[in-house]
């Protein structure tokens, strides 16, 4: 099983380490308020530890679920801290009505988290394509994800694998901004399409 350390208190940041800890990992949750994140840390119990904003993370694979305008801030600001880590990036970078992508065109959130990290850590966009309460069910889902370096995804795809999800892989990191515009059509089909949003994107393979 993998050591996972969560940088964020929010709602995908609580499913993400119950879902890991149902899946035998090691989590360790890190929040700027303390008694917030030892709140949340006891709420989840099953060996859950919190960690210390700033210190080095313990969590070979460091899961960033912080809003995207703080992703690349947040890296910047632990610096070396984060050498050697695989880090994956879970943010949409959504403009202020879901409507359209904030970030420039031909880039993503990761791609900048990437710019901004150790030259030794290793970025995985991935579960951004996933709604936070459906993540919550206890339903087959898949993941997709994208990253330049193969061990780090293949840590991920181990990671993913452990709760119970499949990971599909879509390329390397410049796929990112595919995966954050498809973040951005699951809110069109929640809106018009579906008309809620208990709904994942997957893939069919026949036979």
């Amino acid at each position: 099983m993998s050591d996972i350390s969560i940088i964020g208190l929010g709602h995908m940041a609580r499913v993400l380490a119950a879902r890991a800890l149902d899946g035998g990992n090691a989590v360790e949750v890190i929040g700027r308020d303390a008694a917030k994140t030892a709140d949340v840390v006891g709420a989840l119990g099953h060996g859950a530890t919190a960690g210390k904003i700033g210190a080095a993370p313990a969590g070979d694979i460091v899961i960033l679920a912080v809003p995207y305008a703080s992703a690349a801030p947040v890296v910047s600001q632990y610096g070396d801290a984060l050498a050697g880590k695989v880090i994956v990036d879970i943010t949409n970078p959504f403009n202020p009505t879901a409507t359209g992508l904030a970030t420039p065109d031909g880039t993503s959130v990761a791609q900048q988290i990437a710019e901004a990290a150790p030259e030794s850590a290793h970025v995985v966009k991935a579960f951004n394509t996933i709604f936070g309460h459906v993540l919550a069910e206890d339903r087959p889902l898949d993941v997709f994800m994208a990253g330049d370096d193969a061990r780090a995804k293949a840590s991920v795809s181990a990671f993913i694998k452990s709760i119970g999800l499949r990971p599909l892989d879509t390329g390397d990191l410049k796929m990112a901004q595919w995966l954050e515009g498809a973040g951005l059509l699951m809110m069109g089909l929640g809106r018009y399409g579906v008309g809620n949003y208990g709904f994942s994107l997957g893939v069919s393979i026949p036979g």
